[in-house]
């Protein structure tokens, strides 16, 4: 069975910073592009930041030079690090594990609110 948990959201200033992290299991982690995505209420779920195997990322513009992907094949976890953070980046953030020819698996969700 596989899982992904999330763990680290949570309430927090304007310009302070969180680090999320999702723990794999079930799945040959290392051989998955792992992502985070967002989704504030009432907006479409987007993609913030991803990972690819070989450890490659990519970052949404608007969480360019702030936030920072990670993962640790040996813990199969991957990690978010956001700093500076602002009030738009309030969301429930979602894990992603997603591989070709596969079906993608998602996280139940953590809870960011950046608020003063």
């Amino acid at each position: 069975q596989v899982q992904l948990v999330e763990s680290g959201g949570g309430l927090v200033q304007p310009g302070g910073s969180l680090r999320l992290s999702c723990a794999a299991s079930g799945i040959i982690f290392s051989l998955y592009r792992m992502a985070w995505y967002r989704q504030a209420p009432g907006k479409q779920r987007e993609l913030v930041a991803q990972v690819s195997s070989d450890v490659s990322t990519t970052y949404a513009d608007s969480v360019k030079g702030r936030f920072t992907i990670s993962r640790d094949n040996a813990k199969n976890t991957v990690y978010l690090q956001m700093n500076s953070l602002k009030p738009e980046d309030t969301a429930v953030y979602y894990c992603n594990a997603a591989r070709p020819l596969s079906v993608p698996y998602w996280g139940q969700g953590t809870q960011v609110t950046v608020s003063s």
